[in-house]
């Protein structure tokens, strides 16, 4: 009984650690048009790109946009985030959205 709950508590460790939130690529062309087209789960570089306006830091230095009540879940440090390198995020959103070819 003690390994099972052992292995119970391992597996709930393993969860939290990789629950980290990560911003989905497939809206790459709406990060830093500032348009508040960018939708819940993508990338963002402030406020102004996501549809609920709440650009949260992942907890890493990167933008995520999250829906009102859920921008501190998953390591996310809550709306407000202004990506310092913002120049960097969205040449890299081009280059995505050129990859993917949409």
């Amino acid at each position: 009984m003690v390994r099972i709950i052992s292995l119970g508590a391992l597996l709930a460790f393993a969860i939290t650690i990789s629950a980290q939130a990560i911003p989905n690529t497939s809206g790459a062309r709406d990060v830093g048009n500032g348009q508040g087209l960018q939708f819940t789960t993508g990338g963002c570089v402030a406020d102004a790109d996501c549809q609920e306006g709440c650009c949260a830091n992942n907890g890493e230095g990167t933008g995520i946009c999250s829906g009102i009540g859920a921008e501190f879940q998953n390591g996310k440090q809550g709306c407000g985030f202004v990506d310092p390198n913002a120049a960097a995020t969205i040449a890299a959103a081009k280059a995505q959205v050129a990859k993917q070819g949409f």
